[in-house]
């Protein structure tokens, strides 16, 4: 059986809980107009490259991002609730002001204890951690699959990641990934190494594309001199 040898980790597009910085954990909350157009540009991206199963938090943001993904390539995303966000319990919908004004013990003890506290009504970072390595196995270990792609949450992603790969784990913890950050694995004969780190490229690329054809309308447009 052959295993997969690249995996795209794919964090969810936009949602206006990320643009206002409201702490969403396992609430179902959506992608906005440009968390969908953030998910057409990153399928169009990897459009071409050989992708055989998609994998995906149930979350609506996430699944979304993956149909979006999975339909370009005929595909149908393969849902896991062990993909999903931290779930942040009692400081879920809040922005971190109103977390540290409402819950300022608990949110002391998050980052006293940053990989093992339990937040209230949520689990700690350790259990998110634990469970999106075994959906990791999961996927790269199971399944039959030359390339794969993981939708997942920012939180998800790099917590993984910072397992996989630990001796990295500090630098890891202060990457940022922007939504629809791709980050790419590819089998070495030891384990995994990342050949792509939280890249936008997609959505560079795609504002470069319109930035040349808006220069293009412009030249062809007749000149009115007054």
């Amino acid at each position: 059986m052959m295993r997969p040898e690249r995996v795209y980790i794919i964090r969810h597009g936009q949602t206006d809980w990320n643009a206002n910085g409201r702490w969403q954990g396992i609430m179902p909350v959506g992608l906005i107009d440009i968390g969908h157009e953030q998910a057409r540009k990153l399928a169009a991206y990897l459009a071409h490259q050989p992708i055989e199963a998609v994998y995906c938090s149930d979350l609506p943001r996430a699944f979304d991002t993956a149909k979006a993904l999975a339909d370009v390539h005929k595909l149908t995303p393969t849902v896991d609730e062990r993909w999903r966000e931290l779930h942040v319990g009692i400081f879920q919908g809040l922005t971190r002001a109103e977390i540290t004004l409402r819950y300022a013990a608990e949110f002391a003890a998050m980052h006293d204890d940053w990989l093992d506290y339990v937040i209230p009504e949520g689990e700690s970072r350790r259990q998110l951690q634990e469970r999106a390595f075994a959906a990791w196995q999961n996927a790269v270990e199971n399944m039959s699959a030359g390339q794969v792609a993981i939708v997942s949450h920012g939180g998800t992603i790099k917590l993984l990641l910072m397992r996989l790969f630990a001796a990295q784990a500090e630098k890891l913890d202060k990457q940022e990934l922007a939504n629809t950050s791709l980050t790419i694995l590819q089998r070495i004969p030891d384990g995994w190494e990342i050949a792509a780190l939280a890249t936008v490229t997609h959505l560079e690329e795609a504002i470069q594309a319109e930035a040349a054809e808006e220069s293009a309308q412009e030249e062809n447009r007749p000149q009115t001199y007054f």
